[in-house]
């Protein structure tokens, strides 16, 4: 089987015309589960990098083994509020709004090589929030590394420049 073969896809959820692929089938079979981080970590094995980092709660899911595998620490971004020492923040748009993630203000050092690990792209707004802290602590992105992508949404044009890989990739939206 592929890793493809894994996800669930579900017609016209949230609503009519969207095809809404489910990563909770890959992670709930242990084959899927293994297949998803040895890729990832296949894509790492000739990046040179200090840490992952990887947005809550998915992100965790994939991230962490992905370091623990390779011998790295992980950061944790999460939602506003939820980190009990001192952060930094950072505000990106949703569909109808606006949300805010933050990262401990220690979790990055000046010149920290960081790969992002996340279960998605769809518009890449998540993903260029996370970048701007990491950059504005000193850190340097040197992947982004996804699951699935999305790419009839256009979020790999908005990470323009960096080093953006995806196990798999859905033309639509």
């Amino acid at each position: 089987m592929e890793l493809k073969d894994y996800v669930t896809t579900i017609p016209d959820f949230p609503k009519p015309g969207i095809m809404f692929r489910d990563i909770t089938t890959v992670v709930s079979s242990a084959e899927g589960l293994k297949m998803s981080i040895d890729q990832m970590v296949d894509q790492l094995k000739n990046i040179d990098f200090d840490l992952v980092a990887g947005s809550e709660s998915r992100g965790f899911v994939f991230g962490t083994p992905v370091a623990y595998a390779l011998g790295k620490g992980f950061v944790l971004v999460r939602k506003k509020g939820k980190l009990p020492r001192e952060t930094i923040s950072q505000e990106y748009d949703l569909e109808y709004g606006t949300a805010t993630l933050e990262m401990h203000k220690d979790a990055i050092k000046p010149g920290d090589k960081v790969v992002i690990v996340d279960d998605l792209i769809a518009t890449g707004g998540t993903t260029e929030a996370m970048i701007k802290m990491i950059e504005r602590l000193g850190g340097k992105v040197v992947k982004i590394c996804f699951v699935m992508e999305l790419a009839g949404l256009g979020g790999r044009d908005r990470l323009n420049g960096y080093d953006v890989t995806s196990l798999i990739r859905y033309e639509g939206k």
